[in-house]
């Protein structure tokens, strides 16, 4: 069951790993990505994976996943709903960050993983990491927070609603029913360059 009350069945996760989980399961760090992210965090993330690096694998058991909503593998929208077999489209229901963060902690259960030695994320993935010193403290050793926060500002939401108001004007949106092929690309181009503004410090 979601925060929001809606149920949503089977959830799927997609998520990537690096280096050896120990027999003790003591190394694992799971990194959680930002709003456009993915579990590729070798690529957007570069110099923090790796030999000799801040998390390394000859050393760590590193975890990414892919968020719950996410269009790169985790249950979303553009998944097929298995009692209608379509997609989702806009009949995907509301989500939380709490709600990523449970579906990771089925993960990390599945594993076989009873504490995290680190979480780490920036941005939204700040935002779970936060989650998760809320919602299993006891199973995180030490969380790393970077450019993230606790609760939105009502000037950060103003932003995000204009951004949503950008891709709801396209008239490729559909109502959120949009073919795979045919997105709507101006919209989230504008939203985009309207995030882009929030991103940075007034006088930067």
């Amino acid at each position: 069951m979601l925060e929001s009350g809606a149920i949503l069945e089977n959830p799927t996760i997609a998520y990537r790993s690096w280096g050896t989980l120990r027999s003790t399961r003591d190394n694992a760090i799971l990194v959680c990505h930002a709003l456009t992210g993915s579990d590729d965090v070798d690529h957007w993330w570069p110099g923090l994976i790796g030999t000799g690096c801040a998390l390394d694998p000859t050393r760590d058991y590193i975890l990414c996943t892919n968020v719950l909503g996410s269009c790169y593998g985790t249950t979303g929208p553009a998944t097929i709903n298995p009692k209608t077999g379509q997609r989702y489209g806009s009949g995907f229901p509301a989500i939380s960050v709490a709600d990523m963060v449970r579906l990771q902690r089925q993960l990390v259960d599945t594993l076989g993983i009873e504490r995290l030695a680190l979480v780490i994320g920036g941005s939204l993935g700040g935002m779970q990491a936060l989650e998760w010193g809320a919602q299993a403290g006891h199973r995180v050793a030490a969380l790393t927070v970077i450019a993230s926060t606790v609760r939105q500002s009502a000037w950060a939401i103003a932003f995000s609603e204009a951004q949503r108001m950008a891709i709801l004007a396209d008239p490729r949106w559909r109502g959120g029913d949009f073919p795979p092929h045919d997105p709507p690309l101006e919209g989230l181009k504008t939203a985009r360059a309207i995030a882009m503004l929030s991103y940075r410090h007034v006088e930067r």
